[in-house]
């Protein structure tokens, strides 16, 4: 009962500090960078934090630990009958089929990418409407191989385990990469939002250029942009402790008991 309750804490902070994290990335753009548009101005290269540390950090992070729920509610129900009860009223968990888990977890993996492709664009149309360099930069060069590592993983892990024509021992071997690969690419996200929030407060807040205070005075949008950096990290840190707690593992049960049956399976 104790590490029911502990990891259901521990989600509720990972909830709750990844909607400050979007909080925080949507205010910033829009109290101090002048709000969004789609144009080629300033306010066009705003959609670009917001969308990569809503994609690539806070709805990757979450998706990742929606499996990792179900695998608290299946182990639960396997330890007690009292509890059991309760997880009938949760009609996803009936029959503890992994299958309808997966989809959803691809799903929001591809949203996920789809608002990551949105802000990659957002930052390269503002980039070519302003005779801007591409690619230059450390930050940029982290961004494009997280958001290329995504994309492999993806289409790996939808080959592997939802196509029917992927062996068993396949997907075995191939688990342990694509579950480290996971916790790879949550990592280079953070370094990858970090570093551009970094990089925008040092182009940003030049008093000799632009009339604002310098990012060395800490004005107050610097403090709201770092507030965002650290919350980033300590959004990270959570889900990753949640990842790599065994007890909170979901039992690997599925394929030798039939629970779970790839997409298409036919029974064969």
């Amino acid at each position: 009962m104790r590490g029911i309750v502990a990891f259901y804490l521990t989600y509720l902070l990972c909830l709750i500090l990844g909607i400050i994290c979007v909080a925080l990335v949507v205010h910033w753009n829009y109290s101090y960078r002048g709000g969004f548009a789609w144009d080629g101005s300033a306010k066009h290269f705003n959609w670009h934090p917001v969308f990569m540390v809503t994609g690539m950090v806070v709805l990757y992070g979450n998706e990742a630990l929606m499996l990792m729920l179900t695998a608290r509610l299946t182990a639960s129900h396997e330890g007690s009958a009292d509890r059991a009860a309760i997880l009938y009223r949760i009609p996803l968990t009936w029959g503890h089929n992994k299958l309808p888990w997966k989809l959803l977890h691809a799903g929001l993996l591809l949203l996920s990418f789809i608002l990551s492709v949105i802000g990659l664009c957002a930052v390269f149309n503002y980039h070519n409407a302003n005779n801007i360099s591409n690619l230059y930069s450390l930050h940029s060069w982290v961004g494009i191989c997280t958001t290329a590592l995504f994309t492999a993983q993806w289409v790996m892990g939808f080959s592997t385990f939802l196509l029917p024509c992927t062996p068993m021992s396949a997907r075995a071997f191939i688990k342990p990469t694509h579950v480290w690969m996971g916790g790879i690419i949550l990592v280079l996200s953070i370094v990858s939002c970090i570093s551009g929030i970094n990089e925008k407060l040092f182009f940003a807040l030049k008093e000799n250029t632009n009339g604002t205070l310098p990012y060395s005075a800490l004005p107050p949008e610097a403090i709201t942009a770092n507030s965002l950096g650290v919350i980033i990290v300590a959004f990270g840190l959570v889900v990753l402790k949640i990842l790599s707690n065994q007890i909170w593992q979901r039992p690997e049960t599925g394929y030798e008991e039939g629970v779970y049956q790839p997409l298409g399976y036919d029974g064969s």
